[in-house]
């Protein structure tokens, strides 16, 4: 007993207590002296007071039942990830022959197709994180938001695209529009917000040619090169979107210069903007990358950078 209210952080099923040798009568003495709460329906605290995020997953999983795997925003959270959108249930999926109702912060997802690539993290029992993103994904429908989720879960190396794209082979469509073209992002090689913003922009173009993100670039001779945000091929032309976020101290900003230089040396011009000028001024953001694609073309420049 002191070992579940250890490792379950004191949140007890019904079944447990059962197990434990504490009898009905028990339960409702401690309730009644306001010593123990219940959480959910035959979920108890062994303690008064508000719970822990900790404990109210403990308690979400408990209700679900044995099979039961946290997905989404929740799960999300639990696997590191920064970008999760905003959802005020944890959502718990279950079996679909399970007998439970979502209750007060739980809200029970039926299904036939429980999660094969689930995980432990101590006592949870976590979708994983490529089924956590599609999961969160198709309950939110601010695109700026779930691109971010997206990138995120794929620039931190959490999920591949390719796990994106099968979860999303097997979801249903509904209620997933922004989260396709968000994996669609991600596949071409967009790896932030900013990036996708960027994306979009440039794709309306009339003047320039798809770009290509995030790519591997290397010299006539194979001397592999910084890789750029975004890349024109045919003219060799970079473009960088600089997040404050990732240029805080001077080393970040340092390396940002040494990548510029060793691009600008071996042939390429390189345009900086940042997130804020992508955004706030997206005419004049196509309209200069447009222009240094031109003046590259009237000069005859052709290729020398290998790019993959």
């Amino acid at each position: 007993m002191a070992r579940l209210r250890l490792s379950q952080k004191r949140i007890i099923a019904a079944a447990q207590l059962g197990d434990a040798g504490v009898t009905r009568g028990r339960l409702r003495w401690e309730l009644s002296k306001g010593r123990w709460q219940t959480v959910l329906p035959s979920v108890y605290a062994m303690f008064d007071g508000p719970l822990q995020e900790q404990q109210r997953l403990i308690a979400a999983l408990l209700y679900g039942g044995p099979a039961a795997q946290l997905t989404g925003a929740a799960a999300l959270g639990v696997h590191g990830l920064r970008n999760v959108p905003k959802d005020r249930f944890i959502r718990v999926l279950v079996p679909v022959g399970r007998r439970v109702r979502s209750s007060g912060f739980v809200r029970i997802h039926r299904t036939t197709r429980p999660d094969p690539f689930a995980r432990p993290n101590g006592v949870l029992r976590l979708t994983s994180p490529a089924r956590s993103v599609v999961e969160a994904g198709r309950l939110c429908d601010d695109r700026r938001r779930v691109r971010a989720m997206v990138a995120e879960s794929v620039q931190s190396g959490l999920c591949r695209p390719d796990e994106l794209v099968r979860e999303l082979g097997r979801a249903a469509r509904a209620g997933t529009a922004a989260l396709r073209a968000s994996v669609r992002e991600v596949v071409d090689g967009v790896r932030s917000v900013a990036e996708g913003e960027a994306r979009t922009l440039l794709r309306r173009s009339r003047v320039l040619p798809e770009m290509v993100w995030n790519p591997a670039l290397s010299t006539p001779a194979g001397a592999p090169l910084p890789t750029p945000d975004g890349w024109v091929a045919d003219v060799d032309l970079a473009l960088e979107i600089d997040s404050r976020a990732y240029h805080l101290s001077p080393e970040d900003w340092e390396r940002t210069m040494r990548h510029h230089a060793r691009l600008a040396a071996a042939g390429a011009v390189v345009l900086h903007f940042s997130p804020r000028q992508v955004r706030d001024d997206p005419r004049g953001f196509v309209e200069t990358v447009e222009r240094a694609y031109l003046a590259r073309l009237s000069e005859g420049y052709r290729s020398r950078i290998h790019a993959s």
